[in-house]
């Protein structure tokens, strides 16, 4: 990224206008935010953040105004490309594994994303490399993996003003000259910088300004002591000094209910302007309930010639020199906050936003299958969403299709035909922060209170918390399906009524005005614990738990996912902004 601050004049559309916008600017599960502004793709500003155990994984968004986005690929899309992601996290133990921060970057007609994977069981991240020349694309080249000699995380990828290609990683920042064609370092590495001391120096960017290096990163870990701090040199060796008055971003000591601010990127835009984007969590100084995780954040920030860049602190009602209001986003992705509308008919395929817990197995899965159109069938796993300690994600699969949570109040509701033979065949959908933390909300078929040798058909609510052992949760509850309801498929919804509190019913298609209020669970549920990385994820699951007598699949229709309002400060909604 040589060269930063020599943008061109900016063209008539994208002249800078000081209007209103709010944060986060990518809601929901959206962490370690990287950004490039790319002039020559029409003033298009390109970000990408990190997935874990998502598949399609490594997603980029691309907007013309900073504001609207549209998913335009996943750098991840096919097994072939990383089949260690469908091994990762195996049975309910790790679920942090995966894909981890990433880095976004423009070079002559090229985009590169060179990421990480991480498995936690073995350490030793793989650095991974893939290039496009088209980011609107699921064709992403890669991953090539590269040499890792210091054995860290959070790759940057920065070209000098020669051209040679330089890799920043974590613990202390350490830099390596790379050969960007077979991934083999070139000479040594050299740590350059440590932070200013405080835990956790990562998430390193390495940019070129005005003849000095500045080299920005997150520390104190990405809790609520999280911090951006920079440091610069004459010479990309070192030494490095640190900025006086750093941090030069965070929330720590505040009362903000923007929490957790760190691991930022900085790009300047057409019109000269410069911007940060960092995570956040919407949690408030408690830092107890964001069941949306780390999300993305975007704030003004000046760079004056020879100086340090000074950003703006992250509020939820931001102001900004920003490009006029653009959504024309080439590309077939959805938008950012966009509402689900999926009937599945027959010859569809998933729409980009909907994702998987791993690798999928894909012979659990079909649309409008032969006798039943216009659904999605899910054939059950052997395990539940949770899981056991012999389960294997490669051989197995999960019977689980999700999408992110990016609104604080939503509706999300499917219509569900399901007809297990035993008593152990379970289907309904469910809010998932991991395999250890997810409230659920199914159809059962249990013995009949007058007749113990016969299954009836039950609604069940229930809540996995064993991530959060010391959660306070709700007993789980079983209710019989009325019989006027059992010729016709069953409705599931889920609402978000507030930041707090998610709202489980049930109706019957036939008589919708039939409504079962099943039960309620707090959000704090799916905050952290054994998910403090991701963020919430809301879909359908069928499993035969571990009984292989039950081959009965599920039949979900109508799936309807309505963002409502979001939350910007604590108690204070905005709508939803919906295309």
């Amino acid at each position: 990224m040589a060269g930063v601050g020599n943008a061109a004049p900016a063209p008539e559309d994208f002249k800078a206008k000081r209007r209103d916008y709010n944060n986060p600017v990518l809601p929901g599960w959206n962490s370690d935010p990287s950004c490039v502004f790319v002039k020559e793709h029409d003033n298009t500003l390109f970000c990408t953040t990190s997935s874990f155990l998502a598949f399609p994984g490594i997603p980029v968004y691309a907007s013309k105004d900073f504001t609207n986005w549209k998913l335009a690929s996943h750098a991840i899309t096919r097994p072939d490309q990383l089949p260690e992601l469908g091994t990762s996290g195996g049975g309910p133990g790790q679920q942090n594994e995966g894909i981890w921060a990433s880095t976004i970057r423009y070079r002559n007609g090229t985009f590169y994303l060179i990421t990480s994977y991480v498995n936690l069981r073995t350490w030793g991240p793989k650095i991974l490399l893939f290039k496009t020349t088209d980011p609107f694309k699921d064709d992403w080249e890669g991953p090539l993996r590269m040499e890792n000699p210091a054995g860290d995380i959070d790759p940057d990828l920065f070209w000098d003003d020669d051209g040679k290609a330089y890799v920043s990683v974590a613990a202390g920042i350490y830099i390596t000259e790379m050969d960007l064609t077979t991934g083999k370092a070139i000479g040594d590495t050299f740590k350059v910088w440590n932070g200013t001391g405080d835990r956790n120096p990562e998430g390193p960017h390495l940019y070129k300004k005005d003849d000095w290096y500045y080299l920005l990163i997150g520390e104190g870990g990405t809790e609520t002591n999280h911090s951006v701090t920079i440091a610069r040199s004459k010479n990309i060796r070192g030494p490095y000094e640190g900025y006086e008055k750093n941090p030069i971003l965070t929330a720590k000591n505040t009362d903000n209910y923007f929490q957790t601010v760190g691991h930022a990127d900085l790009f300047e835009d057409a019109s000269g302007n410069w911007w940060a984007v960092a995570l956040s969590t919407r949690s408030g100084p408690e830092w107890a309930n964001y069941p949306m995780g780390r999300e993305t954040v975007l704030v003004p920030a000046q760079w004056s010639k020879g100086g340090w860049p000074i950003i703006e602190p992250v509020r939820g009602r931001q102001s900004g020199p920003l490009p006029a209001i653009n959504r024309r986003v080439p590309g077939a992705g959805p938008w950012a906050e966009e509402p689900d509308a999926e009937y599945f008919e027959p010859g569809s395929q998933l729409s980009r936003q909907h994702i998987l817990w791993r690798i999928p197995k894909d012979e659990l899965f079909a649309i409008s299958p032969q006798g039943h159109p216009n659904t999605l069938r899910i054939s059950p796993s052997r395990v539940n969403l949770t899981s056991d300690a012999s389960y294997q994600p490669t051989e197995e699969g999960l019977g689980f299709i999700a999408r992110k949570q990016t609104s604080t109040k939503f509706t999300f509701s499917v219509d569900l035909s399901f007809k297990p033979t035993t008593s152990s065949g379970e289907a309904g959908i469910t809010v998932f922060l991991t395999q250890l933390q997810h409230i659920d909300l199914s159809i059962v078929h249990l013995p009949s209170s007058s007749h113990s040798e016969t299954l009836v058909p039950h609604l069940k609510f229930s809540v996995e918390a064993t991530g959060k052992p010391n959660e306070t949760v709700p007993e789980m509850k079983t209710i019989p399906v009325r019989e006027s309801w059992l010729s016709h498929p069953i409705q599931l919804k889920v609402e978000a009524v507030d930041e707090y509190k998610y709202v489980f019913t049930a109706a019957s298609t036939y008589h919708p005005s039939q409504v079962v209020h099943v039960g309620e669970a707090n959000a704090t549920i799916v905050s952290g614990g054994s998910g403090p990385f991701t963020g919430t994820i809301i879909g359908t699951f069928a499993t035969k738990n571990g009984n292989e007598k039950e081959t009965a699949s599920a039949y979900f229709s109508r799936w309807m996912y309505t963002p409502i309002a979001q939350a910007i400060d604590a108690g204070v909604y905005v709508p939803s902004f919906v295309h």
